[in-house]
């Protein structure tokens, strides 16, 4: 694992091996973790927010999410750097986990998203342990509130955290629980969504051919557009004035 930085954002070249790997050792000594899938639009949200940059870079590992990130570390040099996206890496994840009988917890979305979820991911890995699971609401929380989810995690021995809050939400909330989960945070974004069945993913072509957000944007043009034509063209934009 070699680690690069990109726009001040912190970006590591890392194998899917390695990264079960690690995420099994820290596991298995209930190590507070934290690994975010980056594409270009947490670059940009780190290029606009010193808040969000220092979130991310305090993450253990930063993978690259999107194929730009994965063509930028191929033009440095890690030829054989491949795509590790949250909602693929997520079902690798639980496969790991049911193979080396870790627990794995769900925090984010909605109730009936993660009902679906659950029921899904039990259809995919009927040995997989998952011993926590919470939607919460929309809204911040008391201090209390956050006191007692932190406690029921850690009470129900969750190793594996997956977290969906979106992005930058969810990589500020496993930052500032680092030290304080005794587990590995995974932000893996829309996969709570995907894998529930409520968002469909795009083929496969369009994903090795890094037109994902394409597809996205085209399923809900309302929510992202400004997302991807903003944070797509500011990044170019970046890359090119550093030539």
């Amino acid at each position: 694992m070699k680690e690069y930085l990109l726009n001040n954002m912190k970006l590591h070249s890392i194998s899917k091996k390695e990264l079960l790997e690690k995420i099994g050792i820290w596991a298995r000594k209930n190590e507070s973790r934290v690994v975010c899938f980056a594409n270009v639009h947490m670059d940009i949200e780190c290029v606009e927010s010193e808040k969000v940059k220092e979130a991310v870079n305090s993450a253990d590992i930063v993978c690259p999410d999107g194929m730009p990130l994965v063509w930028w570390l191929k033009r440095k040099g890690e030829h054989e750097q491949e795509r590790l996206d949250g909602p693929s890496m997520m079902l690798e994840i639980c496969k790991y986990a049911q193979e080396n009988n870790l627990k794995i917890g769900l925090y984010g979305s909605e109730k009936d998203v993660l009902n679906a979820l659950i029921d899904n991911l039990k259809k995919m890995f009927n040995a997989l342990k998952i011993t926590y699971s919470y939607s919460p609401p929309f809204r911040d929380l008391t201090p209390e509130e956050e006191e007692k989810i932190l406690e029921e995690i850690n009470q129900s021995k969750t190793q594996i955290l997956f977290v969906s809050l979106g992005c930058p939400k969810q990589e500020i909330w496993m930052s500032k629980n680092k030290g304080k989960i005794n587990a590995v945070m995974l932000g893996v974004g829309a996969a709570f969504n995907m894998h529930a069945g409520k968002i469909k993913r795009a083929p496969l072509w369009m994903q090795r051919m890094g037109l994902e957000w394409l597809y996205r944007l085209i399923k809900e043009p309302r929510r992202l557009w400004r997302r991807y034509l903003y944070t797509n063209l500011k990044f170019i934009k970046l890359l090119a004035t550093k030539k």
